[in-house]
This record gives C-alpha cells, sequence and structure tokens, in this order.
C-alpha cells in the first residue's frame, strides 16, 4: 500500500527537476500567431484618408450582430476617403463580438482589420461599445490606446487581414506578390511567405513551435528529437 502510494506522485517528483514553462504574466506575454484574432483597428492609406467607405458589409456579415455602420455623401472640398462615401458613424460592440475575422474578410477597401490585442476588459457597458474615434488609426498609423487595454510592442503590427490578403493560399504563383495596400504608418507590407525559401519571418512575424517551446516540447522528424 505504502508503495502504490508514493508511486502516485512519480509525476509530481519527476517535474521538480524540469524547466518551468509557466509565463510570468502579466510582466510576460507569450508571442501571439501573426494571425491572431485580437481588438479592430481602422486603417488609413498613406496619404492619411480612411480605407472605410462607408459599404456596411462588414455590419451585414456579422454573426453576432455587433457592428454598427452608417455612411454618408464624401463632402466635395474635403473628402473623408477615396469614394464617393465614408463611415460616419462606426461602432464595435465588445460585448457581443466573438472574434470570427468575418468582417474582415468581407471588407473590399481592407479597411477594418484585427490586431493581436485581447487583453482589455471594461467597468461600463458604454466602454464596451467603441466608436469610431477610437478605432480610427492616429497619424502616425497607430491604434487609439485607451485605459483599459494593455498594449505591449508588436501587437499592433501583423494584423489578420494583412496575413490573409498577401497569403498565396497554396498557389506558387502569387508567392511573394504583394495584393496590399499601403497603410498609414506602416508602408505597404512584406508579403508573407509560403512553402519555399521567398519568406522573411521577421518581417511577417512568423515563429516556429518547436522555437518557441523548445524547452518543454520534443520535436520529432524522422525518427529524430530536433
Amino acid at each position: 500500500m505504502s508503495r502504490n502510494f508514493f508511486g502516485g506522485f512519480k509525476v509530481s517528483f519527476k517535474q521538480i527537476v524540469e524547466p518551468r514553462v509557466t509565463t510570468q504574466y502579466p510582466k510576460e506575454k507569450k508571442p501571439k500567431p501573426p494571425r491572431a484574432h485580437g481588438r479592430h483597428v481602422l486603417n488609413r492609406y498613406e496619404d492619411g484618408m480612411e480605407k472605410c467607405i462607408g459599404c456596411e458589409l462588414c455590419a451585414g456579415v456579422c454573426p453576432a450582430d455587433c457592428i454598427y455602420v452608417r455612411g454618408l455623401d464624401n463632402p466635395p472640398d474635403h473628402p473623408v476617403s477615396p469614394g464617393e462615401r465614408y463611415g460616419y458613424i462606426y461602432e464595435i460592440n465588445y460585448l457581443r463580438c466573438i472574434h470570427c475575422d468575418m468582417c474582415v474578410e468581407a471588407c473590399p477597401t481592407e479597411a477594418i482589420t484585427e490586431s493581436k490585442l485581447f487583453e482589455f476588459s471594461f467597468v461600463s457597458r458604454a466602454d464596451a461599445v467603441y466608436t469610431k474615434s477610437e478605432l480610427v488609426v492616429d497619424d502616425d498609423g497607430k491604434p487609439r490606446q485607451m485605459p483599459w487595454e494593455d498594449w505591449r510592442d508588436g501587437e499592433d503590427e501583423h494584423t489578420s487581414a494583412w496575413m490573409r490578403a498577401t497569403s498565396p493560399s497554396g498557389d506558387a504563383d502569387f508567392e511573394g506578390v504583394v495584393a496590399w495596400s499601403g497603410e498609414l504608418g506602416y508602408g505597404t507590407r512584406h508579403p508573407e511567405g509560403g512553402q519555399s525559401d521567398n519568406r522573411d519571418d521577421d518581417l511577417t512575424g512568423n515563429f516556429l513551435l518547436k522555437d518557441v517551446k523548445k524547452d518543454h516540447i520534443p520535436v520529432e522528424y524522422g525518427g529524430k528529437v530536433i
């Protein structure tokens, strides 16, 4: 009986000498995949004009009915967007949003994207409804940080829509081809690499799982642990 009792602690005793894998959150954050879905931003072109044209396709496709958009004709003397209309009202209710990214897929002008930020909470229901003034990027192309958001370096980069728009989608003819308009503050982003050598993981933010978790996850390839 005593043998079975101490045998039950075998796993616990073994873990004492194993390397620690706990991340000291919130002081440290684990790296997020390039296509991680987080808080939305409304982008602007390199000349400062807004990409949103108020077409309301994002609101129409949203399965959670969390987006409210109303378009308005551009003033002839001071247009807000390059099109005939612009997004006059734009609201996202994050009490409903499920971060499915369907709004990003539906947008014809690459106006709405999702950043990597997901650590944000609210003390009131009104704070959970982001308005256009909170969603549109600033004059440097950076997201506007709210007091309840925990932004870290790099979480505004490599947005989910950009990665999808520049992905070759399995067609080698489109590897390395830029299919994404320039953004204020970032310019024309580098295209996402495929399975060939035509890739730059530093620019696109890609990382391999075995590199991130190499201390405690052995990766076997070809009968060898690498």
